[in-house]
């Protein structure tokens, strides 16, 4: 049976505003196992981005904490490696020193020079990028790029791997081969994954468990939802399946039922009032008249 591995226990955050504090999150109560794919979902606002920077480090929670390993999360570590919707490369390094940039920290004076190779190689084999070791981000695709971004969070060795909508910003087709092989990496690996998504058939395809978050202010877990398809899973298969199906609907049900959320539309009106109109027009007659 999988062990406790990170625990969220009544985090909640405020944030200062000239009006006051602004409360993101209130009460989150998370227990995450090891080797758990759990996805984050929720409307805008309802805080999934600011619970991923907690367990990151980036957010000091205001109320409650983390504890990771039984021990409590207050700075960014390389055991929390985060991949966000932008790949983050810089644009003036190769592929393979983009995910060197990573590793080197980590394993300085651990790993020889050959060995660091091996390891960023391989990390690069995993996502499918071996051929493009040497080339730079402006010569990879997109979803090229996001691969060499996984390829460098993987290479840190992270206990838990943190996925900001990881595959938002891709097309259908890439973002599935992606998401294939972010399941095939965490057959292989047994990370911790933790990922945000907007996508309901994205997270029932990934996922142990699916966190629904209710709308901010003050947002908070909602429900939770198990997801106990078996693995390996085939998305092809699952298209059909009643069990898949299900999971779908719960997920829908919660974000558009019971969190249904109305945005407001402004609608800017370009036409002239009848009587602004009605007036610029007499005032053009009575200057044709006069000429």
């Amino acid at each position: 049976m999988s062990q406790l591995h990170l625990e969220l226990s009544s985090v909640g955050i405020d944030f200062p505003t000239p009006k006051g504090p602004f409360s993101a999150l209130h009460d989150v109560n998370l227990k995450i196992m090891q080797g758990e794919f759990v996805s984050l979902i929720g409307h805008s606002g309802c805080g999934k981005s600011t619970v991923l920077n907690i367990v990151a480090g980036l957010y000091q929670a205001t109320l409650g904490g983390v504890i990771l390993n039984g021990r409590e999360v207050n700075e960014p570590g390389p055991e929390r490696a985060v991949v966000f919707q932008n790949h983050s490369l810089l644009p003036w390094l190769t592929a393979y020193q983009n995910v060197e940039l990573g590793v080197k920290p980590v394993f300085k004076g651990k790993k020889t020079k050959a060995e660091m190779r091996e390891w960023i190689e391989h990390n690069l084999e995993l996502v499918h990028m071996t051929h493009a070791l040497h080339k730079r981000p402006d010569e990879l695709s997109g979803g090229m790029k996001q691969r060499v971004g996984i390829a460098r969070a993987l290479a840190m060795q992270p206990e838990v791997l943190l996925m900001d909508e990881p595959f938002g910003a891709l097309d259908a087709l890439t973002r599935a081969h992606l998401q294939d092989s972010l399941m095939e990496i965490q057959n292989t690996l047994g990370n911790t994954v933790i990922m945000i998504t907007h996508d309901v058939d994205e997270a029932v395809l990934l996922s142990d468990r699916i966190v629904m978050m209710t709308n901010g202010p003050a947002a908070t877990v909602g429900e939770i939802l198990d997801v106990k398809l078996a693995r390996p899973r085939n998305r092809l298969a699952l298209a059909d399946d009643t069990e898949y199906n299900g999971y779908r609907g719960a997920v829908l049900r919660f974000l558009y039922e019971k969190q249904k959320k109305v945005e407001p539309i402004t609608v800017k009106r370009t036409e002239k009032p009848a009587e602004q109109f009605a007036v610029e027009n007499t005032s053009i007659t009575e200057s044709k008249q006069v000429a």
